[in-house]
């Protein structure tokens, strides 16, 4: 389990960043496997999520996830559309409703928190490369300044994703972003002909960019195999036919 420092200093809100300990699948699923778009058995899936709110002292009733797409679209909810039995479709999720979880599934992308300080929202954006460069991040912070909230009063953590030096890509992927803007170059790096790309270092620097100054980023990577975090890429270089999900969750208590 990991928490962000700056986040941890409200105790208006209960949050974390889940690794794969501490819960009940198997095999290539062990152990606290919470994607319920695994293969792995929905028991135990359900189990490990009971497990995971726990953590923060709440019930696995009040959770809510996502269809996680690779997309730019967020959800706003309160009580007149709070569904938590309706799965949503979408890479965010943002609400002011006390008592009420908002979760991301992540297996090598970025999971990041968002926290409107003075108004008390809350937000749980899954970035992987194609979320971030799709602007996830900016439609956010757009919606809640667009709602009253001020650059200065949001504090961002992002969660545990793959490092730089593990995260390899072809020479198309980075035309890509380049052509999307010249300054993207910051976020590659040469090593012996190979190009490797840093997520987390890009989705920081769209946060910076629209004018948050209180960015925590965990720096912890989730391909390595000692640090315990699921890793779909890690799987896919090990000939796994699946993999598990590491769950992120936040919560105005």
């Amino acid at each position: 389990m990991h928490y962000s420092s700056k986040l941890s200093k409200y105790k208006s809100i209960s949050h974390c960043f889940f690794n794969r300990l501490g819960g009940k699948s198997k095999g290539i699923y062990k152990s606290l496997n919470c994607g319920k778009g695994s293969s792995d058995s929905k028991n135990n899936i359900n189990q490990n999520l009971k497990i995971a709110c726990k953590k923060i002292t709440s019930s696995y009733k009040k959770i809510i996830l996502l269809n996680q797409i690779h997309s730019n679209k967020f959800h706003f909810f309160d009580k007149k559309n709070l569904n938590h039995n309706r799965k949503k479709i979408g890479d965010a999720l943002i609400t002011k409703e006390k008592k009420v979880i908002i979760g991301i599934l992540t297996a090598d992308c970025a999971p990041i928190f968002i926290y409107d300080k003075k108004l008390k929202i809350i937000c749980a954006l899954h970035a992987g490369w194609r979320g971030a460069y799709r602007g996830i991040v900016k439609k956010v912070i757009n919606f809640l300044i667009k709602n009253g909230s001020e650059s200065e009063n949001l504090i961002a953590a992002i969660g545990p994703c793959i490092s730089q030096k593990n995260y390899e890509i072809k020479s198309d992927f980075k035309t890509k972003f380049l052509r999307q803007n010249k300054i993207n170059e910051i976020f590659f790096k040469k090593v012996k002909n190979k190009t490797y790309f840093s997520l987390n270092k890009y989705v920081y620097y769209q946060l910076k960019s629209l004018g948050l100054k209180k960015i925590d980023k965990i720096e912890k990577d989730t391909y390595t195999p000692k640090n315990n975090f699921f890793s779909a890429r890690r799987s896919i270089h090990k000939k796994e036919n699946d993999y598990g999900r590491n769950i992120s969750i936040i919560m105005i208590n």
